[in-house]
């Protein structure tokens, strides 16, 4: 009874006694005042502050788009490996909690042996058997917050990983879309090339018939058909360029690139969202961005490692008991005179060279110093990304424009030169200027159209994406 309540008091006082070693954790601000305001490169013709959807992706309203996302999600080897990776930080949170709990051990060893004459008394028997078994418990006082800061590293380290994985989705995400709006520009080049191909070949008819009856010259026959092959030339090009998109889409959704549905490579129209995007504000952009989460997590895990070596600079102290049997007879193993126990704290404590100590404390701030300059660096180069992306999305939103009025003025003029030359007040000259200017406008403007889907796709990269479904989230 006295010795129960000596550890209990003992217990009590440690508990009171007991304080966590190291900086408390404090998120940090963000490294530039104005990074929480509106962006201030945003048109707010072509974007709105409106807070930006979880789903991003179906803002395109494409059935098909969102079936190949949804498979990425699903299937994407990337995410796969990440998902591999919270399992294994949850695993190691696991084991850090386990040091909060008694560790506890059976023995048992039966032996045979002699022992020297030294060892026992005149006549006793000195060879024989010896049998032991016992059970061994210990725990240990967390005075110093060592094993409290483990656990606060390894649960800073599983949401780490969680954000790392989320950031893994939204480059999936992005790439996915990237690989689908690349396929149907390039469809969409090949259906414009193939039209351009055939009003040359119908302007090249005309020109034929009228050198057949005198009215052009055989030059004017060879420039036209010399256009009309640069054309066509260009279309194994733009297939190639749809082949690999759809190739590269196959590998982001997990497949081999024969099990792609054919429906993935039937859009021909550049991927469109015609209202304002919603792109909410530097605050929202904070928060949402996964790799900022990852950057701040992984600086609080390495604020709590130094609470973890700077434990070591103070006793660890083990409370431990074992209890147990010793005979030299199986049968007497079980008796009370074979009974032992033993209950004491362990004290164990490093003196007085503590530089070693004091080595891993200072490494452990230096981590926690580039950690700290890490999330910095993050969240300045999420502003730039951002501030970029929506730089970019407004000059192509801009240049877009202008191809679009460049190509209706070369349609105009391409019409009014063929009827021109069908009533015989063009030549042929006229006619092969038009319709190149013609076949320039058109070939520009639909690959813009597929740089305006790029655009957009990278201006939702670098906001983040979200995620409504909590599975996708924590996985």
């Amino acid at each position: 009874m006295r010795i129960r309540s000596f550890f209990l008091a003992s217990l009590s006082a440690l508990a009171l006694a007991a304080c966590a070693a190291g900086p408390d954790y404090v998120a940090p601000s963000p490294p530039a005042p104005a990074a929480t305001g509106p962006f201030i490169s945003a048109d707010y013709e072509a974007v709105t502050p409106s807070p930006l959807p979880a789903e991003w992706w179906r803002l395109y309203n494409d059935p098909v788009l969102d079936g190949l996302v949804e498979d990425a999600l699903a299937e994407n080897t990337d995410i796969r490996q990440a998902s591999a990776r919270i399992t294994r930080a949850r695993a190691a949170l696991r084991g850090a909690s386990a040091d909060r709990l008694p560790q506890a051990g059976i023995s048992a060893s039966p032996t045979y042996g002699r022992v020297s004459e030294g060892q026992t008394a005149r006549g006793t028997d000195r060879e024989g058997f010896a049998f032991d078994a016992g059970l061994d418990v210990s725990y240990e006082v967390d005075l110093f917050g060592r094993v409290g800061r483990g656990i606060e590293a390894a649960r800073a380290d599983v949401e780490s990983a969680q954000a790392d994985a989320d950031a893994v989705r939204v480059m999936v995400v992005a790439e996915t879309m990237g690989a689908y709006a690349d396929a149907a520009s390039a469809q969409a080049q090949i259906d414009v090339a193939r039209q351009i191909v055939q009003l040359l070949d119908d302007t090249l008819r005309l020109t034929s018939r009228r050198h057949e009856v005198g009215l052009e010259s055989g030059l004017a026959v060879a420039r036209i058909k010399a256009l009309r092959e640069q054309r066509a030339a260009e279309i194994p090009t733009l297939e190639a360029q749809h082949n690999a998109a759809l190739f590269a889409l196959a590998t982001l959704t997990g497949r081999a690139p024969a099990e792609l549905p054919e429906v993935a490579s039937e859009r021909s129209v550049a991927l469109k969202i015609t209202s304002p995007l919603p792109i909410g504000d530097g605050a929202a952009l904070l928060a949402r961005r996964p790799d900022i989460r990852a950057a701040e997590r992984r600086l609080a895990a390495d604020t709590a490692r130094i609470g973890i070596a700077t434990a070591d600079l103070y006793p660890r102290i083990t409370l431990g008991g074992s209890a147990g049997a010793t005979s030299t007879s199986i049968g007497d193993l079980f008796t009370g005179g074979a009974f032992r126990f033993l209950v004491g704290p362990l004290i164990d404590w490093t003196f007085p060279n503590r530089e070693p100590v004091r080595a891993r404390i200072d490494a452990a701030e230096a981590d926690a110093t580039i950690a700290l300059a890490a999330f910095d660096g993050t969240v300045l180069q999420a502003l730039q990304e951002t501030e970029t992306a929506l730089s970019n999305y407004a000059q192509a939103l801009r240049r877009q424009e202008s191809l679009q009025s460049a190509t209706s003025a070369a349609e105009t003029a391409a019409r009014i030169t063929r009827a021109r030359l069908r009533e015989g007040t063009a030549n042929s000259l006229e006619v092969i200027d038009a319709e190149r200017t013609l076949a320039e406008a058109r070939a520009v403007q639909s690959s813009q159209d597929g740089a305006v889907s790029r655009a957009q796709i990278d201006l939702f990269r670098a906001l983040g994406g979200g995620w409504s479904n909590p599975e996708l989230a924590s996985n």
